[in-house]
């Protein structure tokens, strides 16, 4: 059963004032979360220590660990909240002191004592300046992704291309960075991770919906942009539903069955795939007119380039039989 038509051509470019008027809305309220609410650095970027504790006979009794912790001077400040059951907790602060010791778990274990049979389940700890080294290296990972982006299209296709292209990740990238602001995901090395392969994913959408439309342009009958967008769409219609689809199913599968360890990784794969596949063929594509990219101009420069090749593979062959 076909949900589509494959040789039908849809008028996607109808909707598309809706679909920038919606993704402003995204893209500027994200903008707006980020400087206002901002985002919850993790314990790879902000620094400090992360306990992960276990009560084997009974919940975790949150209310009586908060008393201890804020009973403590130095660790009044702990963030402690459930992770995953109402057995089990995690233990945030970014103090750091030599009255903790050298080994905080031990330390942790021992203000515990006498809040049930429990054990330890993790330690991480990250000093401040290398938090602040992974931070500043992850920013630079998105740069210099974007960067790369920027060079491959341009080289593979043109400048028009490139900078739409460049647009919509930049789009997508935001719009992830707000919902992750708003939904007070922990900002860490899976997170950087989850908004890098959103990147990969769009772009990936991205360059099949453009090669279409390099090829369409060739050969189509429109004369007009658009009419050359919605062709090349509704062609790659079948393969972008089929690979977003699959690709949802395999990752709200993680979000709901893979552990809180992977739960912010998969939401944030969630959101940037949804908004990845929509960006690729509502933003990107009708960008290409922000930059005067012209059918026909395009078709001549094709034309001239194949002129050239003739021109010079006539002069070699003439070469090579001596009459030159």
């Amino acid at each position: 059963m076909q949900i589509f038509d494959k040789g039908k051509i849809y008028n996607f470019m109808s909707i598309r004032w809706v679909m920038f008027a919606l993704s402003g809305v995204l893209f500027f309220g994200s903008i707006a979360l980020l400087f206002t609410k901002g985002l919850n650095y993790g314990i790879d970027f902000a620094g400090g220590t992360l306990i992960q504790v276990k009560y084997h006979d009974k919940d975790a009794p949150i209310d009586l660990i908060r008393q201890k912790f804020a009973s403590n001077e130095i660790l009044k400040n702990a963030t402690i909240t459930e992770f995953g059951s109402a057995s089990e907790i995690t233990i945030r602060y970014t103090t750091t002191s030599d009255s903790l010791g050298n080994n905080p778990g031990d330390f942790v274990a021992d203000m515990l004592k006498g809040s049930g049979e429990f054990e330890i389940r993790r330690v991480d700890v990250v000093g401040p300046k290398i938090g602040s080294e992974l931070r500043q290296k992850g920013i630079m990972a998105i740069a210099v992704s974007l960067i790369l982006i920027l060079v491959y299209i341009g080289i593979r296709f043109e400048w028009r291309f490139a900078l739409a292209a460049i647009f919509s990740e930049i789009h997508d990238v935001v719009i992830v960075l707000g919902a992750i602001s708003l939904l007070s995901i922990d900002v860490n090395l899976d997170t950087l991770a989850a908004v890098l392969t959103v990147l990969g994913y769009s772009l990936n959408d991205t360059i099949i919906i453009f090669d279409r439309i390099r090829e369409r342009v060739r050969e189509s009958k429109f004369i007009e942009l658009f009419g050359v967008i919605n062709e090349s769409v509704s062609l790659t219609l079948s393969r972008t539903l089929m690979t977003s689809v699959t690709t949802l199913l395999a990752v709200i599968t993680l979000f709901f069955y893979g552990g809180d360890m992977i739960h912010g990784f998969s939401t944030i794969m969630i959101i940037g795939i949804l908004i990845g596949t929509l960006s690729s063929v509502f933003i990107a594509a009708p960008m290409l007119s922000w930059f005067r990219f012209s059918v026909e101009g395009y078709r001549a420069l094709i034309a001239a380039k194949e002129l050239r090749k003739k021109e010079k593979e006539k002069i070699r062959a003439m070469y090579e039989k001596g009459r030159l």
